[in-house]
């Protein structure tokens, strides 16, 4: 609840901060105004080890990757106290009913399936060098999904690897459907179905990709020279102030812009092997060479 509607619902406005929860609370009504709020004082830190772990407020960064966030307690096996000694009996069926309880509270069925989810999400991230702030993206989405509870009669690798697609989309990540779909072991068709499913839900329309970070993949796989990745920038740069790469595949612009630099620059790279690098089949890439060439005509050849 923000200030506003506080001032509304309570005309004595006595707002304090409790240090141990880190929450905003009005002492007159009682009203939490905010939650989880941040301590932006100095950090207490020593010149020892022992002194930084001793003095040190903090704990492990809160993650939406992790199925608890970050924030889960361990209650040791060990039934001993800090400074080594036995428990005694009565303390021992306390910590026995404590462990019982912390385990029986990750085995909820929502923990589970994010669980299940992010130990996929971490092999796919591995698999496709996906960055930090696309994971948590992921993470982000996925929970979202979760509390509108549509996974049911899906599956959650199929919904993940869609979410995943999503994030990448939103931000500018260059990674293809079909690579998100090998790395999660989901067929294309299956993925493409899920996603389109998916963006109605989160109503969320991504923008496509930008060709350009396509050609600087394509041709480092291919290990062209400077020179051919320069020109096929160019080649990419014109066809978009020509309206040419609208509503098309960003891979196959990319892919054939590669195509054309290399005739150009007399390399000798097969228009096979692009097509294996990049996914898209052969005669895709010539029909955008072709609708390129005649498109642009002496500038891409001037």
């Amino acid at each position: 609840m923000n200030e506003i509607a506080h001032e509304i619902e309570c005309k004595k406005k006595l707002i304090i901060t409790d240090l141990n929860t880190g929450e905003i609370a009005c002492s007159n009504c009682g009203i939490v105004i905010n939650q989880k709020t941040l301590d932006r004082g100095p950090e207490n830190t020593g010149i020892t080890k022992e002194e930084y772990t001793n003095n040190s407020r903090v704990g492990r960064k809160i993650s939406l990757k992790m199925a608890d966030m970050g924030l889960s307690t361990v209650i040791e096996s060990k039934d001993r106290d800090s400074a080594g000694k036995a428990l005694s009996s009565e303390n021992k069926r306390v910590f026995y009913r404590l462990r019982l309880w912390d385990r029986n509270s990750r085995s909820a069925n929502t923990e589970k399936s994010f669980q299940k989810a992010f130990t996929m999400l971490d092999g796919i991230r591995a698999k496709l060098a996906i960055p930090e702030p696309v994971v948590e993206e992921t993470a982000y989405l996925f929970r979202k999904l979760v509390s509108k509870k549509i996974l049911s009669g899906r599956t959650t690798s199929g919904i993940l690897c869609a979410t995943l697609y999503i994030a990448c989309r939103i931000t500018n990540t260059p990674r293809t459907i079909q690579d998100i779909a090998s790395a999660g072991n989901v067929k294309r068709k299956t993925l493409q179905k899920i996603y389109r499913f998916l963006i109605r839900e989160l109503d969320i329309y991504p923008e496509s990709f930008n060709p350009a970070e396509f050609v600087t993949r394509i041709t480092n796989k291919l290990q062209t020279s400077e020179k051919t990745r320069r020109h096929a920038l160019q080649i990419l740069t014109q066809s978009t102030k020509n309206g040419i790469s609208t509503s098309k595949h960003p891979m196959a612009m990319a892919a054939a812009s590669v195509y054309i630099s290399l005739q150009i620059n007399h390399g000798k790279i097969s228009q096979l092997k692009i097509a294996e690098v990049s996914g898209i089949s052969a005669v895709t890439i010539r029909e955008r060479a072709k609708e390129i060439k005649k498109r642009l005509g002496g500038e891409i050849f001037g």
